[in-house]
Order: C-alpha cells, then structure tokens, then sequence
C-alpha cells in the first residue's frame, strides 16, 4: 500500500497546530517544519509529529521543499496549521492514492470568516502530489509544481484562515512585502494602472464574478481586504523603487 507523508508549516501556531496535527493522524509520517516559533507550536509538533524540523525562515517555497526532501512517503499532502482534513477528505486521500488516475490533485479549501464558511470565497490548490513529482516556486503564494497530469479531489479541506480582521490584514501587509520584492528583483515598476486598476479587478473579481456576493458581509469585506492586499504591494514596490525598504 502507497505510504503518505504529511507536511506542516508553523510559526506560532500553538492555538491551531493540535486539531490539524489530530486531523492527519491517519498519514504514515507527519513531518513538521519550524521557522523557530516563540510559543508551544514545538512541543504539540513533538508530541505528534513524526519528525520535527526547524530552520530559519526565508521564503515559503525554500521552508516546505527543504522538508520534502526529508519526507519517505510515496505520496506527500501539504496542510498549513490552520486547515483541517475532514473523515471524507481522508477517506477521498486514502482511495485515490490507492488507485492514481493522475500524479498530482487539486483540493477545493472554503475559507472561513465570521463565524461561518465562505463557500463562494475558495480556491482550488495543489496540495496531494506523488513525492518524486514535486517541487516548490515563488517566495509568498508559493506554487507546488507537479511534473505529470493533475486532477480534482471532490471533498473540500476546511480553512481557518481568517483569525480576525487585524490578522487578516497583517497577513496581506506581509504577503505584499514579499511580492513587491519579487517584483522589484524582476525590474518591475509600479504606474496608475496598478495602484488603481488592478485593487479594483481584484475586489470586482473576488466580490461579483466568484460570488462573494452571496457570502454577505463577511464577503464583502474579504473582497476588500484582498484589493487592499494587491494595492499595497505596489505602493510597496513604489518604495522599493525609490530605495525605502522594509524595516
């Protein structure tokens, strides 16, 4: 029977590690890789985990393809600390690698906000891949890269994303920082039509043609928060650009 390894990213994830940790207790290994956390994140991962790693923190593909290199499974799935793998889902996982159609598999992840699900507000992301097959890019939204055919699992992984309105918006500061330096190293300015078009494609894309409508409120304000996410990371390539960095 194909073996499965599980790959954790944390820093500071003591109020979310354990139920995810729970969550994927089915998987042959569960490897946990650290950016040195400052809470208890280190000893919940011990206590589960399979192996705990840790090393400094530079960018989210080099974090997870570090530990990938460490994982023994035939088949590997990536779960942030804040995601839970449902029974179906984990039924779903233990079927399909079992019998592969595909190298690789696309996970359907609602997110949630507000106390309840934003069915309207998801992505589909490549989280299941055959080890030999996987490798990650990019320093922030990194992408798993899958050599071979991809498919669709049908089951969704549920997604705690949104802790609160300050954190949410702390996590696009961040994320903007480490865009806007990719862009930055690729030559990229920033004009007009990025600080004003692009926010503004980003909310009508998030709120009117994904449906997030429909999610009301809490809708509303994701769809906001991402254009304000996309709006600052070019005013933050702007800076870079004028030579005022991240301090």
């Amino acid at each position: 029977m194909p073996k499965l390894t599980v790959i954790i990213p944390t820093f500071n994830e003591e109020a979310y590690l354990e139920d995810a940790l729970f969550s994927v207790a089915f998987a042959d290994e569960i490897i946990v890789i650290d950016s040195f956390s400052t809470d208890a994140t280190p000893e919940i991962a011990k206590k589960f985990a399979t192996k705990f790693l840790q090393r400094k923190f530079d960018n989210f593909s080099n974090q997870k393809n570090f530990a990938l290199k460490e994982a023994t499974g035939d088949w590997v799935l990536f779960v942030d600390a804040d995601e839970r793998v449902t029974h179906s889902l984990e039924a779903e996982i233990k079927a399909t690698i079992q019998n592969p159609k595909h190298k690789g598999y696309k996970i359907n992840f609602p997110h949630f906000y507000m106390n309840r699900f934003l069915y309207h507000h998801s992505d589909d992301v490549l989280r299941l891949v055959k080890r030999e097959s996987a490798s990650f890019s990019g320093l922030v939204h990194e992408k798993l890269n899958c050599d071979r055919s991809v498919g669709k699992l049908k089951n969704k992984m549920l997604h705690f994303t949104y802790k609160s309105l300050d954190s949410y918006i702390s996590k696009k500061e961040s994320y903007a920082w480490f865009q806007a330096e990719q862009e930055f190293k690729k030559g990229k300015k920033t004009t007009w039509f990025h600080l004003f078009f692009k926010p503004a494609y980003r909310f009508f894309r998030s709120f009117i043609l994904k449906g997030g409508f429909r999610d009301g409120v809490p809708g509303l304000t994701v769809a906001a928060v991402n254009a304000y996410g996309v709006f600052e990371r070019y005013v933050k390539l702007m800076l870079l650009n004028k030579g005022i960095e991240k301090k």
